[in-house]
C-alpha cells in the first residue's frame, strides 16, 4: 500500500494548529498522518487497549492475539505475574451506553480469565495479586 505524504503540509499544520482546519478546507486537501498510523499498526500486527482511572485514560500497544496476562504485563510485570482476571468492555459499548454503569446494565461488561485474547479497543480493569516470593 502506498500513502501519499507531504512533510511540508504536515509541518505547516503543526506550526499553526489554530488554522489547520481552515487551511485544509480552503486547499481541499487532508493530512494522511492518521492513515499512515492506522496502516502501520495493521502492517505490524499491532493493536491497543485502554485502561481507565478516575483521572486518567491510557492506551497501551500490544501485538494482535495477546492474552490478557501478557497485556497486563505491558503495564507492569507484577500485573502479569499476579494476574487473576480482567474486567473487560468495548470502547464502542461505552460510546453507546455513555457510562461504565450503563455498559454493565446492558450486560456488555465481562469478566475474563488468563486465556482471554485482548481485542483492539478493549477497555480493561486488571485484577492481580502479587505476594512477596522472597522469604526472610
Amino acid at each position: 500500500m502506498m500513502i501519499p505524504f507531504s512533510g511540508a503540509l504536515e509541518q505547516r499544520l503543526l506550526d499553526d494548529p489554530d488554522n489547520a482546519k481552515t487551511f485544509l478546507e480552503e486547499n481541499k486537501t487532508q493530512s494522511n498522518l492518521n492513515k499512515i498510523i492506522v496502516q502501520g499498526y495493521k502492517t505490524l500486527g499491532l493493536q491497543y487497549f485502554f485502561t481507565v482511572g478516575t483521572d486518567e485514560v491510557r492506551a497501551w500497544t500490544i501485538q494482535k492475539y495477546t492474552k490478557a496476562p501478557q497485556a497486563a504485563g505491558k503495564i507492569h510485570s507484577d500485573m502479569e505475574r499476579g494476574f487473576i482476571k480482567a474486567e473487560v468492555y468495548k470502547y464502542d459499548d461505552l460510546v453507546e451506553h455513555k457510562t461504565e454503569s450503563g455498559v454493565k446494565a446492558a450486560g456488555k461488561y465481562k469478566m475474563e480469565g488468563k486465556n482471554y485474547e485482548v481485542h483492539d479497543g478493549d477497555i480493561l480493569m486488571i485484577k492481580f495479586n502479587v505476594t512477596d516470593s522472597k522469604k526472610k
